[in-house]
């Protein structure tokens, strides 16, 4: 805005401060407008991306599946952390840096360990494929969303949630799941469909609830 046009006469004949004296003595409506302020434009921050523990997301139906493969393999434990470090017989282990591969001799022999009873064999070509370098929750919460999903189960419990079908896929993954028969894939005792998907539907409902809290 040039102010200095708008009163050429004064400007020239009495210099700047008349010509501010003069627009001062003009009524509100006549007087310039003042410049609008200059506005930084705001920035906009990137949504802040949390690294995943591994490939596969976790919904609170896929924790109620792997927390009713613990309940059904044993190893549960009220949902405690001392879950993962379960050894096949029931016993436990500390170190959490690796499988700690220690065969039990109980009515079978097996050196089983973890939330998931995993062998030591399933367990390294898991950890391989998957990248992952210690035996933490996290990390064994992955592999066994591997396994499902190399059992073709993944999607299917996505779309179906914990059918007979579902279940039956991952029987000669994990032997205390039934067949579609009812039976273990491996003649070890096994849970009933029923009392497995009665402990899902509650698993499901709770990891609901701390996902909306």
């Amino acid at each position: 805005m040039r102010l200095a046009s708008q009163f050429p006469s004064v400007s020239r004949q009495h210099g700047p401060l008349a010509l501010v004296v003069a627009l001062l003595m003009l009524p509100m409506g006549a007087r310039p407008a003042p410049p609008a302020p200059t506005i930084a434009p705001a920035v906009v921050k990137p949504p802040v991306v949390v690294a995943a523990a591994g490939p596969f997301s976790i919904t609170p139906e896929r924790r109620a599946l792997l927390n009713t493969i613990r309940y059904a393999e044993g190893t549960w434990k009220g949902g405690s952390v001392a879950g993962y470090q379960v050894l096949y017989g029931g016993g436990r282990f500390g170190d959490l840096s690796r499988h700690p591969e220690i065969t039990v001799r109980r009515r079978y022999i097996s050196a089983a360990a973890g939330a998931y009873q995993f062998l030591p064999t399933t367990w390294k070509r898991a950890a391989q494929r998957l990248r992952l370098r210690d035996f933490r929750p996290e990390s064994q919460d992955q592999a066994a969303l591997h396994l499902v999903q190399q059992r073709g189960a993944l999607k299917r419990f996505d779309r179906q949630g914990l059918s007979a079908d579902v279940l039956a896929r991952l029987a000669p993954e994990w032997a205390s799941l039934p067949t579609l028969q009812g039976a273990s894939h491996y003649g070890q005792p096994v849970k009933s469909r029923e009392e497995l998907q009665r402990f899902y539907d509650r698993e499901l409902d709770r990891q609901r609830r701390l996902v909306s809290a």
